[in-house]
């Protein structure tokens, strides 16, 4: 069978049907609706009970999965809780428990004492233990004499330690005291001894001194050189110029400048020093000293001193560049 007559025999049992309908009587068609409001009010009901059924059973859902982590957390507190609170007990337990044993040990050793007092026999006469009482305090007085005895001589001994000690350090210091004053005498001695012999020394020497510088003074003949060609300076020192340029000269004293010095002038120490000598002079061809001259630097001149009076024997001036 094709659509179209599916339909048209769909439409005709349609037809068929209202007409029947149609043809029953009222109370007929009553009864029946009736019974579908009857059915309806009680669908509803039970579908409003149903419902409500249903949200209880949420939320008891609810409640009980908010409850499950709390039941949890509970048990896993109380599973850790109870092994620490039984080491607590324990540990509370633990002094009542060493109490008991001490009390039990102290019992135990009461008992061994009875007993071993017991197996030893009885007790001792009164007679014998008079005698070791007598015995005991003869022998505390033992004792006490022995140690004072003891330390009698123990103080003696120490007694005569300590003054020997005092004495041999009285004879230390007393040695000490005199080795310092005869050091202090015999330094003073010496002083005044060496003083007056130094000085006396020094005054010979001086003179002495003085004597040799008159006598090689008159020696020394300042023209007697320069006629010499073999001292002949100033042509040496045209070929050798680098020779002859010594560089910047230092005065011994701060603000001192130039002073043209001329024979028979008396020079400050500080200007003959050995640090303006002339150690080798036949560098420079000049001729050789002696005794207390001296050939020294002083700018660019060269002056012959006498070191022992500061006297100024010979010049020549302009001698370095």
């Amino acid at each position: 069978m094709t659509m179209k007559q599916l339909m048209s025999a769909g439409s005709a049992s349609a037809l068929a049907m209202a007409m029947a309908l149609i043809a029953l009587p009222a109370k007929a068609v009553e009864v029946p609706q009736a019974q579908g409001a009857d059915r309806s009010d009680r669908d509803g009901n039970q579908a409003l009970q149903n419902r409500g059924d249903r949200n209880q059973a949420r939320e008891n859902r609810g409640r009980r999965a908010a409850d499950r982590p709390r039941q949890r957390n509970a048990d896993r507190r109380g599973a850790r809780s109870t092994p620490q609170r039984e080491v607590r007990e324990q540990r509370r337990a633990a002094p009542d428990q060493r109490a008991e044993r001490r009390q039990e040990r102290r019992t135990e050793r009461r008992v061994d004492r009875r007993q071993d007092r017991s197996a030893r026999g009885p007790a001792i006469a009164p007679a014998q233990a008079r005698e070791r009482a007598e015995r005991r305090v003869d022998r505390r007085v033992d004792r006490r004499v022995d140690r004072r005895q003891d330390r009698r001589v123990e103080r003696r001994t120490e007694r005569r330690v300590d003054r020997r000690v005092d004495r041999r350090q009285d004879r230390r210091a007393d040695r000490r005291q005199e080795r310092r004053v005869d050091r202090n005498r015999t330094y003073r001695d010496a002083r005044r001894d060496g003083y007056r012999n130094g000085y006396r020394n020094a005054r010979r020497d001086v003179r002495r001194d003085r004597r040799e510088a008159r006598r090689d003074y008159r020696r020394w003949n300042r023209n007697q050189w320069r006629q010499n060609n073999r001292y002949n300076w100033y042509n040496y020192r045209r070929s050798n110029r680098r020779l002859y340029s010594l560089g910047r000269y230092y005065s011994p004293y701060r603000g001192y400048n130039y002073r043209r010095i001329s024979i028979g002038f008396y020079l400050d120490s500080l200007f003959y020093s050995n640090r303006y000598w002339i150690n080798d002079p036949w560098t420079y061809r000049l001729p050789e000293v002696y005794g207390p001259y001296r050939w020294v630097r002083y700018y660019d001149d060269v002056l012959l001193v006498n070191i022992y009076t500061g006297e100024t024997v010979d010049v020549i001036y302009d001698f370095f560049w």
